[in-house]
């Protein structure tokens, strides 16, 4: 059970970082093809593995208050996190109104209410065996492209669109990701992700907001029978992507590992450092490849501190609705206070 901790943490770790990486080499994709073609490969698997993570941890979605709990986890952070993003973009952007609608999430925030939708839906796809239950979910899936009403309103798109890949981590078991953790998987995983992205590179037409799941067929194209082949050809390419991803994920514990607890807090809050390095001058200054490695550190170090305890002590009220980490902090910074002043009083009295 630790190594299976272990791998999840270290995975959910990376992942998170690739999230801000991805964020980060948005506003550069125009410019480099093979900044645009990483960018792709990217957007392949780091969200569909952290929702199939998600469906993976939610087995106990049965049990009593689950919902309340997750109520609690997800919408009300979502909705104090949507005001206080409508508040800094007001700023950022100086915008000439301050524009909240809880109904449209934020940017990143779709996750959060998706989330809970895809929890609420367990109620019911978790009684069908898993191919029926799978099948039904990716036909949704699949017509609901043609809907065009559904689209970014309540992330009612993503929700649907990836709800097959949370459903699919729901019916995983524990056996079934230690078949990940051989060389011959591990090899033909970093073949596969190589392939990718050279896939990418030498066919820069391929649309990246097919990986978004936030657009109807419409939107992406002249909505046609084909459409729906071509979303099921994404879903097989996320699918191979993410298990080839966790195949490359090491099991045991590292320095990195507890970090993976806290990546609610780094997808938060990473938004308002990525925002900010959009719109500043900042961004300006990265022009070659030396540069995309120094973005790549950057955003490593984005997530190493929203990852760290003095930020979860800060931030817990606004997360988790807790004060037991802030308490602790406030105690720690009492309790240097006091000894520095002691510290300094004796020093004085010697004088």
């Amino acid at each position: 059970m630790r190594q299976r901790d272990y791998f999840f943490d270290n995975a959910k770790f990376i992942l998170i970082a690739f999230v801000v990486f991805g964020h980060l080499l948005k506003a550069f994709v125009n410019d480099n093809e093979a900044i645009y073609s990483l960018y792709k490969t990217i957007y392949t698997f780091h969200m569909p593995a952290f929702i199939l993570v998600s469906g993976f941890f939610a087995k106990g979605f049965y049990k009593k208050g689950y919902v309340s709990k997750i109520t609690k986890k997800l919408i009300l952070p979502y909705m104090i996190f949507q005001v206080i993003y409508a508040v800094y973009y007001y700023y950022l952007y100086h915008k000439s109104s301050l524009a909240l609608d809880f109904l449209y999430p934020q940017w990143s925030l779709w996750f959060l209410i998706s989330l809970f939708c895809w929890n609420i839906m367990l109620l019911g796809f978790a009684k069908l065996k898993p191919a029926s239950g799978i099948g039904l979910a990716l036909l949704i899936a699949l017509l609901i492209g043609y809907v065009d009403s559904v689209s970014n309103y309540l992330s009612l798109s993503r929700t649907f669109v990836f709800f097959p890949m949370f459903l699919i981590g729901y019916h995983l078991s524990k056996d079934h990701i230690n078949q990940l953790f051989t060389f011959k998987a591990r090899t033909f995983a970093f073949l596969i992700m190589a392939a990718v992205f050279i896939g990418f590179y030498i066919n820069p037409d391929i649309n990246y907001k097919w990986l978004l799941g936030s657009k109807p067929y419409s939107e992406l194209e002249a909505a046609s029978l084909i459409s729906m082949f071509k979303r099921l050809g994404f879903y097989v390419l996320s699918l191979v992507m993410v298990f080839s991803f966790l195949a490359l994920i090491p099991a045991g514990h590292y320095f990195f590992t507890q970090w993976g607890k806290q990546t609610l807090y780094v997808y938060l809050l990473h938004g308002f450092f990525v925002r900010f390095f959009r719109e500043s001058e900042i961004r300006d200054h990265f022009t070659n490849l030396e540069n995309f490695l120094m973005l790549g550190g950057i955003s490593l170090l984005i997530t190493i501190v929203l990852s760290s305890r003095i930020i979860a002590s800060i931030a817990q009220p606004l997360i988790e609705l807790e004060f037991s980490r802030t308490k602790k902090l406030i105690q720690s910074v009492g309790m240097y206070i006091k000894l520095y002043k002691e510290k300094w009083q004796k020093q004085s009295s010697s004088y």
